[in-house]
């Protein structure tokens, strides 16, 4: 039985950026991090779009716009000093119609008093930003950017190696068992005894708190987003970022089109129940997570209440055609034989009994273990400043 201080469960980018601070903190601390899968950053941080998000969308004062200013900043920075590929794009916006005025007028609001820097544009601005994109009135966010998030993961674990911590993969963590000054981590192979256990393990946060004693309401739910890539003939279509105005009656944001740090455009997602937490097709089931995603009260209650969403959604899941549709509201010129189909993704969205979201970071401490609980977007940009506020509330 090895006695690390602290254990880190799941290697994604909040996992890895949490080690990150923690090592640069207290660098005699003896850190080990446990991934089940053989490679890093294998889920929703491998599956991320890589965007890095400005805060304009997030209700001000939440813990989602404050870490999602101060995590941008300092990812950049990251990204700077350590040679990880990234760039500032700018992003619009886009209202198709006039119904969409007043939510486009909240979302500007919201960015202003989150110090996002942006501009209310008419519709010839943004004919010269984005000459595809349809819309009579949008909000352009010129330090919006893209990223390459698993690049990110791969300098934080060469440096987490490097200054001695010791990430394990292939390590399933299968309990959790607390006494008066340890947390013994059960593994497949291994027992480890550490001070303080942190749990980052995003699609399976709740099960894992629930081990540690955590009582929760809350229930992740697995929700696929499936997109796809233009084809090169098609790349002139989208310059940076076309995003739409969500609507404020849906709890997802809607499809959008995304230039990749890689080059290419991505397009989607939609959003449907996954068959399983790693649910990225619909062949892919697994019996107890669909089961228990069914069973919960608060995906009953909210599947009750968007109905009609859901379905809309399923079907341009199915429908390729249903899909451009959808698409062509934001590009018109859009077509079906633009469109190559690219890696789904699997959200861990975490629902309340009542049915609605958790709408912000949701961070649990029982005992010795510290349960990050849901960590929606912008995660992956505010990766650096949830760590420190993680390690913040370690008490070290």
């Amino acid at each position: 039985m090895s006695s690390p201080d602290v254990v880190i469960l799941g290697g994604g980018i909040i996992g890895l950026a949490t080690g990150w601070q923690l090592m640069q903190r207290h660098p005699d601390l003896k850190i080990v991090l446990l991934e089940k899968e053989p490679v890093l950053a294998s889920h929703q941080t491998g599956r991320n779009s890589g965007v890095i998000h400005s805060g304009i969308y997030y209700r001000p004062g939440s813990l989602r716009a404050r870490n999602c200013r101060a995590g941008k900043q300092a990812l950049e920075h990251f990204c700077t000093r350590f040679g990880v590929a990234w760039e500032q794009t700018g992003k619009v916006i886009v209202a198709t119609d006039e119904s969409q005025l007043p939510a486009l007028q909240t979302i500007y609001e919201r960015g202003v008093r989150n110090g996002v820097r942006c501009e209310k544009i008419d519709r010839r601005r943004l004919a010269e930003l984005e000459p595809h994109a349809a819309g009579i009135q949008a909000i352009h966010v010129p330090e919006a950017g893209i990223v390459d998030y698993p690049g990110v993961c791969h300098e934080l674990a060469r440096q987490l190696s490097e200054h001695g911590v010791d990430i394990r993969l292939n390590c399933r963590v299968t309990d959790l068992k607390q006494s008066t000054d340890r947390v013994d981590v059960v593994t497949d192979d291994a027992v480890l005894s550490a001070r303080q256990v942190i749990n980052c393990t995003g699609l399976y946060s709740d099960r894992v708190a629930r081990l540690s004693g955590q009582e929760l309401q809350e229930q992740i739910v697995p929700f696929r987003g499936e997109y796809f890539t233009l084809t090169s003939e098609a790349h002139h279509l989208c310059r940076s970022l076309i995003y739409p105005v969500p609507d404020p009656r849906l709890p997802f944001l809607g499809v959008h089109f995304t230039r990749m740090i890689g080059g290419g455009v991505e397009c989607g997602p939609n959003a449907v129940l996954a068959l399983a937490r790693e649910g990225y097709s619909w062949k892919t089931i697994s019996l107890r997570d669909l089961q228990e995603s069914l069973a919960y009260r608060g995906f009953r209650r909210l599947a009750l209440r968007y109905w009609k969403t859901g379905l809309g959604e399923i079907w341009r899941s199915l429908s390729r055609s249903a899909f451009v549709r959808a698409l062509q509201r934001l590009v018109p010129d859009i077509r079906a034989e633009h469109l190559v189909a690219a890696p789904a993704g699997v959200r861990a969205q975490a629902l309340e009994p009542s049915g609605q979201l958790v709408d912000d970071f949701l961070i649990l401490r029982t005992h010795r273990v510290l349960n990050v609980c849901n960590a929606p977007s912008p995660a992956a940009t505010a990766s650096l400043n949830i760590g420190k506020h993680i390690v913040d509330q370690l008490g070290i």
